[in-house]
């Protein structure tokens, strides 16, 4: 439930409330008004019709006061019954629970930066959300049908640093709900080009600077998210053809590629650290230098720098600010380099 329907709800209780309140108001001022009753009886016999108790008048009511009682009773049948359906979906069918439930997820989502948006929890966006866990990463999900939401729930509603959220992704609204002003990557795999067109485009309005990644269904769409602002499109179709027509004509390639997606016995895995994030006694230093294989056993497989990519960098190369090294190693080793260079 994202935060309009939290306060569509919140809205009902305090319009029942409202009315509640302005049906006491009009009972004690009519009692006054008919029967020159004073505020403690009005409020008196205003308690007895509203709660339908039945009591004794505080005296035998004037044909004005039996004519305002019928009308008042009339009145707030159907006050009444409106505040009685609103009250009884809040404590009985769990609706506090519900919105203090979210106000606390909405909690999380006003303290993340930096953070990933995934739209669509398809098959794409399950595995974009995988691999974004796996990496420690904080992100939102944006998922608008109930059946893969509760899926998406089911598997990280407890996660540290992981918001989810009940909204079509297309929609301003929701977008800002999950942080895009804040985020430094969203990425889109909704199952239409046009709503992926959509939502490259809104992002983009909304924060310039995001980093956008986004699917196209079909090959002709690739200009137009591009055209749209989109950093990088993947077509899934494209990507399963050549992963498939590799397996014929490079099959140890595409198995040792394997093992950076975590598939077979030993897990590599790939991760970027930017100079800037280095401890300080590590800038400006020769890969030689650094000693980073002999120290933690990750290798040191590409850099870049205001150059472009620089892949199997010499021993000479200085690593100088503004640049990323990019490391190969199995899951301890990148743990163990993370934690002996970086500063975070």
């Amino acid at each position: 439930m994202n935060t309009h329907k939290i306060f569509k709800k919140l809205k009902q209780l305090l319009i029942a409330s409202a009315l509640f309140v302005i049906s006491i108001f009009i009972g004690v001022e009519g009692f006054q008004y008919t029967e020159n009753y004073n505020v403690r009886d009005a409020f008196f016999m205003t308690t007895m019709i509203i709660s339908t108790t039945g009591m004794n008048e505080v005296h035998k009511l004037s044909p004005d006061g039996r004519l305002f009682v019928s009308f008042y009773v009339i009145f707030n049948l159907f006050i009444f019954g409106y505040f009685i359906s609103v009250a009884t979906s809040y404590i009985f069918e769990g609706g506090l629970q519900e919105v203090f439930k979210n106000y606390m997820s909405n909690r999380v989502a006003n303290k993340m930066k930096d953070h990933t948006i995934v739209c669509g929890y398809g098959r794409n966006g399950a595995k974009a959300c995988e691999e974004l866990y796996r990496s420690d990463m904080q992100f939102a999900i944006i998922e608008k049908s109930t059946e893969k939401l509760q899926e998406a729930i089911s598997l990280y509603e407890h996660r540290k640093n992981i918001y989810i959220l009940e909204g079509d992704g297309t929609s301003d609204d929701v977008l800002i709900d999950a942080g895009v002003k804040r985020a430094r990557t969203i990425i889109s795999t909704l199952g239409e080009d046009a709503d992926n067109v959509f939502v490259t485009l809104t992002a983009r309005e909304l924060n310039p600077n995001i980093k956008i990644i986004a699917k196209a269904v079909r090959e002709s769409s690739v200009p137009k998210l591009m055209r749209a602002g989109a950093h990088h499109v993947v077509v899934p179709e494209i990507m399963g053809g050549t992963h498939m027509a590799n397996l014929v004509t490079k099959p140890d390639v595409v198995e040792f590629l394997s093992m950076l997606n975590g598939i077979g016995h030993t897990e590599l895995r790939l991760e970027e650290l930017r100079i800037s994030e280095m401890k300080e006694e590590y800038k400006e230093k020769t890969i030689q230098e650094l000693s980073v294989r002999e120290i933690t056993g990750v290798n040191i497989i590409a850099y870049k720098d205001m150059d472009g990519f620089m892949f199997n960098p010499t021993p000479e190369t200085v690593l100088e600010e503004g640049g990323v090294i990019i490391v190969l190693g199995t899951k301890n080793e990148i743990i163990t380099f993370v934690s002996y260079f970086s500063k975070y």
